[in-house]
């Protein structure tokens, strides 16, 4: 893994706001006092689902808040790449690039993000995107596929091509809704083509042959 380092330009100061410092309060619940160091990548994630990535200051003020040395927390920020040390753009695109994805056309969704957005990390000219390359996300059965962050949550899209794959950046530069999960006719990871629960009688209980169970009529007295 290459060294990750700060962004060079940073802000002055940074504060969590009202529903981060709720959540902080849920996580350090979880922890003794004497352990309350076990919150520091909840707290880091708080903090870049707040401000989309996380700051120097923001590092700082987790470090002083669990009563860690700033090179501890500094340390946990840049070792995780699932933080983000520079600002992104209002959706974050991480395309997974491992072996199965690769195999069913990721590098044709890598090539729509370097025509349509430019480098990895950078904040496209709109605003609106950043893409990173990253490794399996766990959803090979419906690969090629990515994980987009913005301010709805975090979400898979799956079974996507280059031409899926164009539509949805263009329904997302438009501020339209996206379908998550499978761009496909199936449903989750089930096979393609999938017809056989179709019929609910298949699982409704309806073909179940009548059975008298025992010990299930009140007793004569």
């Amino acid at each position: 893994m290459s060294v990750r380092r700060l962004a060079k330009e940073q802000p002055d100061s940074f504060a969590f706001n009202k529903k981060s410092e709720d959540e902080i309060k849920f996580w350090l619940g979880k922890y003794p006092e004497e352990k309350k160091a076990s919150a520091v990548i909840p707290m880091l994630w708080i903090a870049q689902k707040q401000e989309g990535w996380v700051c120097e200051p923001a590092i700082r003020e987790i470090a002083t808040r669990l009563g860690m040395p700033y090179i501890r927390v500094y340390e946990v920020a840049t070792f995780y790449t699932m933080f983000n040390l520079a600002p992104v753009g209002e959706n974050l695109v991480q395309v997974c690039g491992t072996t199965p994805c690769m195999l069913r056309g990721s590098d044709e969704l890598i090539k729509v993000c370097k025509n349509r957005i430019g480098k990895q990390h950078e904040i496209s000219k709109d605003g609106k995107f950043t893409w990173v390359e990253v490794e399996c996300m766990g959803a090979c059965a419906n690969a090629p596929m990515i994980q987009l962050a913005n301010k709805d949550g975090d979400h898979y899209i799956e079974d996507l091509d280059a031409e899926k794959f164009e539509k949805l950046l263009d329904d997302l530069a438009a501020g339209k809704d996206v379908k998550f999960g499978p761009h496909s006719e199936r449903n989750a990871s089930e096979p393609h083509g999938t017809t056989v629960l179709t019929d609910p009688s298949l699982y409704d209980g309806s073909r179940a042959k009548k059975i008298k169970l025992p010990n299930t009529e009140k007793a004569e007295g």
